[in-house]
């Protein structure tokens, strides 16, 4: 089993930047997971933000993040980050981490942590 717990959400103005964290515990090996962040707005079907592509571990964005949000790992932490800059009205969502066992298809998913974009 693996736990994902998210943090760093939270209300900020339009423009603003926040870094959200995921810090994932138990039978987690991150050479062994493939990283991404989703999110949900209300109302709206959940959607990927962001992935970790292997091999490399190069980063996917959706169109409507691309230079503004940025995805980044601790190994030695088992942590990942979304940084996300330029926040619109538009990011409003719960944003939640997931990770997918590459060999396995094991798929697991944090609580989820509230980002508002007030304007």
């Amino acid at each position: 089993q693996v736990q994902l717990v998210e943090s760093g959400g939270g209300l900020v103005q339009v423009g603003g930047s926040l870094r959200l964290s995921c810090v994932a515990s138990g039978n987690f090996r991150p050479s062994n997971f493939v990283m991404s962040w989703y999110r949900q707005a209300p109302g709206k079907e959940r959607e990927l933000v962001a992935r970790f592509r292997p091999p490399d571990n190069s980063a996917n964005y959706t169109d409507s993040v691309k230079g503004r949000f940025t995805m980044s790992r601790d190994n030695a932490k088992n942590t990942v980050y979304l940084q996300m800059n330029s926040l619109k009205p538009e990011d409003t969502a719960v944003y939640y981490c997931n990770a997918v066992n590459r060999w396995l298809g094991h798929v697991y998913w944090g609580q989820g942590t509230q980002v508002t974009v007030s304007s």
